[in-house]
């Protein structure tokens, strides 16, 4: 492979979280703005009262271009911390191309960053939540982030050591293994959050966090893909053109 530099992984990783952002956006105008008028409705109407006029922004430049902007930026932002993964990821974690080791890195943040915090703090629809608690509520959430990544870091340095004494694949596992059963204890010792008001209708919060859940897996699966293409590009050397071989007399 070729030595290339983390700067010209970054600004690929940059370029490939820019179209994941812009893959994300349609998946979120076309899924989850409908689920987002829902909610508000039952807000409103629960209030008594339209929000909508008092609102500063418009709810059709919110859900347009406010959305776009906010999604290919946390996109973008994205990408360039999973190129810098990467490059650490790079040879580290065994004999793969530069292909396969996007596409596990992008993988296991998708798993780090998105599912683990999805399955014990889910995307909630407005309407949901007390304002009152949202600090609370978002500091729980970038803990079991953190918490998340620093178990995963943790599993693969354990694979690492145990890998020359149970071998690769059985390494692999026992790390697996581990970080499943700490993360299922980090879910036991966090405290929950359940602040659905009464009458929310619970398909209407369903179908909210499927729709959540299609859009981060768009923006990674798209990631992915992307950047493995532009990291192989700048990794591994293009074949040298063959010499026209001229006939003989």
């Amino acid at each position: 492979m070729n030595s290339a530099s983390p700067r010209a992984l970054l600004v690929r990783g940059m370029l490939a979280g820019l179209l994941a952002g812009v893959a994300a956006f349609l998946v979120a105008y076309l899924l989850g703005e409908s689920k987002v008028d829902a909610a508000i409705a039952i807000e409103e109407a629960g209030a008594g009262h339209d929000h909508g006029a008092e609102a500063p922004v418009s709810r059709a430049l919110q859900a347009t271009a406010g959305l776009g902007t906010g999604v290919v930026l946390y996109g973008v932002a994205l990408g360039g911390i999973a190129a810098l993964v990467y490059c650490f990821a790079l040879g580290r974690i065994g004999r793969f191309s530069a292909r396969a080791t996007a596409a596990l890195v992008t993988a296991g943040l998708f798993v780090t960053v998105t599912l683990v915090p999805f399955f014990k703090y889910p995307a909630n629809p407005p309407a949901v939540g007390d304002p009152d608690t949202a600090a609370r509520r978002t500091a729980l959430y970038l803990l079991m982030i953190a918490l998340s990544a620093l178990l995963a870091a943790g599993a693969v340095i354990l694979g690492r050591r145990l890998a020359p004494k149970l071998g690769n694949w059985n390494a692999s596992v026992t790390a697996g293994a581990a970080f499943v059963v700490l993360i299922g204890i980090s879910y036991a010792v966090l405290p929950g959050i359940n602040e659905v008001p009464a009458g929310f209708p619970a398909a209407l919060i369903w179908d909210f966090r499927l729709a959540s859940l299609a859009i981060q897996t768009s923006l990674w699966t798209t990631f992915g893909l992307v950047f493995g293409f532009l990291a192989e590009r700048a990794l591994v050397p293009a074949p040298a053109p063959k010499e026209a071989v001229l006939p003989t007399s």
